[in-house]
């Protein structure tokens, strides 16, 4: 999005600026920063979440990913399964001060059975940061999350990670980025050699050169900035290194691009750094950097048109549901995306989708699995809300005239399965955990069309998912389960409802289920037997994105 204003003047856009309320408003906007990483596995983004808060004075000593016995484990990783197989599960938000800024980074799952969950947190970001391995550069997952960012349109930032490791050329890396995206890029940095000869970076705006040193493991590392013939004089780095860099520098500006704000703004130009989070290589000068070309919070689409931040009353959606972030408690939490106004504890708010008035007198600030009372939030903030059933994905929270922003789609699921509970005493905790694990959007849940069979059918992006589901009805719910694969993987939503499939009449070669909304959907072996179904009936309109439900309670198991 453009830092300009959109040609439908945003709600709340008119106040007047010498409004003491609205001035505070808008101070406090401008110092909120909101992004979320997105990779492909293994590309060091929980790594590099840790180096973050260690520069943000989040946290003391940065965890390895990798953790073992005694080791610590991740701040971002919570949950004991992310903690057992050193991989990220579920999005987190950690909330921290840096150099005048409030940040709010939501940490997403990097493997791609998980990347529903980051599509629904994508919809809560101002910013991404895109992360890069500089040995494989551009992988499968990056690419599929970057489609949804140019969805969006929401700005792009280009970390290159692992230039402490042997790696491709940099001027490669930023040519494939630029062929295969369609992404202009815009280095902000240029690294000073790569591999066990990485020494630094050379700031491509001021044309200092920016000297690390190793610290110990989890610290921050020690950097030196000096000018150009400072650091050609001092003797700190191989000369061969620093000409290479800077000639290949001279080959970036020859190329005549600028650094344009509006086009960096509308996700039409990546800003690229590199760096080693590993080694904290690069991770303070990302951090600087983004902070002062990050997008602030902008106005976001509503029913009612574009909210502006700074319109004077609360508002905000419900982006994630997660239950039991605290297993002593049992507990279910809402994570809303605040879009305007300034949110203050105890408030009354109205629930758009039920109409009842809600008083929200427990806010949490989040910070993993940690959390804390919040006495106010602002745009571009995440609060974590107690959740007693009442909130749903996709759910708007506002003071004033009613406004409802944009829902957020289901996406078609590859795997489908019965879930079986083989003991009928444990019926109670095992509805309760499939109701809340779909609410929360852990997996897709469908229903037979007979009545009579109450099993519930899984239905996700990868198996991990379903794998996931298993081991938290038994952790958290007590209740063993049993998975029966079925041989289907293609789903479509009947965008006519039941009315439009009956009046096709006996269709064949798919299976008919309901969604949670008693939708019909057709599930299909392969793509084959979708397409002839298209060929027999090509007046059934299907959709591969489940429709956004508003003012509907979903029937629970």
């Amino acid at each position: 999005m453009s830092t300009d204003s959109p040609v439908t003047a945003p709600i709340g856009s008119a106040a007047s600026p010498a409004d003491p309320a609205r001035a505070a408003l808008a101070e406090a906007v401008a110092r909120r920063r909101n992004f979320a990483i997105i990779s492909h596995p293994d590309a060091g983004k929980t790594t590099l979440t840790e180096k973050l808060l260690l520069y943000g004075g989040a946290i003391q000593q940065a965890g390895a990913v990798k953790a073992k016995g005694e080791q610590r484990k991740v701040t971002s990783d919570w949950m004991e399964l992310e903690k057992q197989r050193g991989i990220s599960i579920t999005s987190t938000v950690l909330q921290f001060d840096y150099s005048g800024s409030t940040i709010n980074l939501l940490d997403t799952p990097g493997h791609q059975d998980f990347s529903e969950d980051t599509y629904r947190t994508l919809a809560a970001a101002d910013n991404a940061v895109m992360l890069e391995d500089a040995a494989k550069g551009l992988e499968p997952q990056t690419r599929k999350l970057f489609e949804v960012c140019r969805m969006r349109k929401i700005p792009i930032f280009t970390l290159i990670n692992k230039m402490d490791r042997p790696g491709r050329e940099p001027l490669e890396l930023i040519d494939e980025i630029e062929k295969e995206l369609g992404l202009a890029c815009w280095p902000v940095n240029w690294p000073i050699g790569s591999g066990d000869r990485f020494r630094g970076v050379i700031d491509r705006r001021s044309q200092d050169v920016i000297l690390f040193q190793r610290a110990e493991r989890g610290r921050q590392s020690e950097e030196r900035r000096l000018g150009a013939a400072e650091a050609r004089a001092s003797g700190l780095v191989e000369a061969e290194l620093l000409d290479a860099a800077f000639d290949e520098l001279e080959l970036l500006d020859g190329a005549g691009a600028d650094l344009d704000l509006e086009q960096v703004h509308a996700g039409e130009l990546s800003p690229v750094f590199f760096g080693s989070a590993m080694t904290n290589f690069g991770v303070r000068p990302f951090l600087d950097a983004f902070l002062e070309l990050a997008q602030r919070p902008t106005a976001r689409q509503s029913s009612a048109g574009p909210v502006d931040p700074l319109a004077p009353g609360f508002s905000g959606f419900v982006f994630k549901l997660q239950a039991n972030m605290d297993p002593r408690h049992r507990d279910r939490v809402a994570f809303v995306r605040v879009c305007s106004g300034h949110f203050e504890k105890d408030m009354t708010v109205q629930h758009a989708r039920s109409g009842r008035a809600i008083r929200l007198s427990r806010p949490q600030k989040l910070f993993g699995q940690e959390r804390e009372v919040v006495e106010d939030a602002y745009p571009g903030d995440v609060i974590g809300l107690n959740n007693p059933g009442m909130f749903a994905i996709g759910d708007t929270l506002y003071l004033g005239p009613k406004v409802e922003y944009e829902g957020i789609p289901c996406f078609s699921p590859e795997i489908f399965a019965w879930l079986r509970n083989p003991n009928p005493s444990a019926f109670k905790s095992f509805r309760k955990g499939v109701n809340e694990l779909r609410e929360e959007g852990a997996v897709q849940v469908l229903y037979d069309t007979d009545a009579s069979k109450r099993d519930p059918i899984l239905a996700a992006v990868g198996q991990l998912q379903l794998e996931v589901v298993q081991y938290r009805l038994e952790n958290e719910y007590g209740v063993k389960t049993r998975l029966e694969p079925m041989e289907f993987t293609v789903a479509r939503w009947v965008s006519g409802g039941w009315p439009a499939l009956e009046k096709v009449g006996r269709i064949f070669n798919c299976k008919t289920v309901r969604d949670p909304w008693d939708r019909p959907v057709l599930l299909f072996r392969n793509d084959w037997n979708l397409n002839q179904l298209h060929e027999d009936h090509p007046q059934l309109e299907l959709a591969a994105v489940a429709p956004v439900v508003s003012g509907v309670e979903p029937i629970a198991l």
